[in-house]
């Protein structure tokens, strides 16, 4: 049942986000229409937190990052694929954003950040790159990519 919740309301996100272009109206427009003190972040945190508890989330763990992709492009997100991780006070391997990236920020202990934003939601632009990096706590990372496009690159 969360599974299916879980579809549902990524494919809302994804709806309202459409063809618009990744830059910071969009994360603002996210931050106004899913805010983190609204019922549907606290429903997004919660399916994650139960999915990861039911094993069909988070499956995988690699330099003590757990993570999947329950969502491919043409899915349940439209053109987007959706990526989860779990991210303790550890930095994650370097990437570009082909496409660009949105993501929400869902702290679960602590003061956690992401790349040193608190809870929301962020918009990465096109070719934009970093190394994901958690601080101050433990968070969920939930992420939108355009085409499921991401380039690890070893640095």
């Amino acid at each position: 049942m969360s599974q299916q919740a879980f579809f549902e309301l990524v494919g809302r996100i994804a709806d309202r986000m459409g063809d618009r272009p990744l830059d910071a109206d969009l994360a603002a427009l996210l931050n106004e229409d899913f805010p983190k003190d609204g019922k549907d972040f606290a429903e997004l945190r919660a399916l994650c937190a139960e999915g990861e508890a039911e094993g069909w989330l988070m499956k995988r763990e690699a330099g003590g990052i757990k993570f999947s992709r329950p969502v491919k492009p043409g899915a349940e997100a439209g053109r987007f694929s959706v990526d989860v991780v779990r991210m303790k006070d550890v930095r994650g391997p370097h990437h570009v954003h082909t496409t660009g990236e949105v993501g929400a920020i869902m702290p679960i202990e602590g003061d956690a950040r992401f790349d040193g934003m608190e809870e929301g939601w962020y918009v990465y632009p096109p070719g934009s790159d970093h190394h994901p990096t958690v601080s101050d706590g433990d968070a969920y990372v939930l992420y939108f990519l355009p085409d499921g496009e991401i380039e690890f690159t070893g640095r």
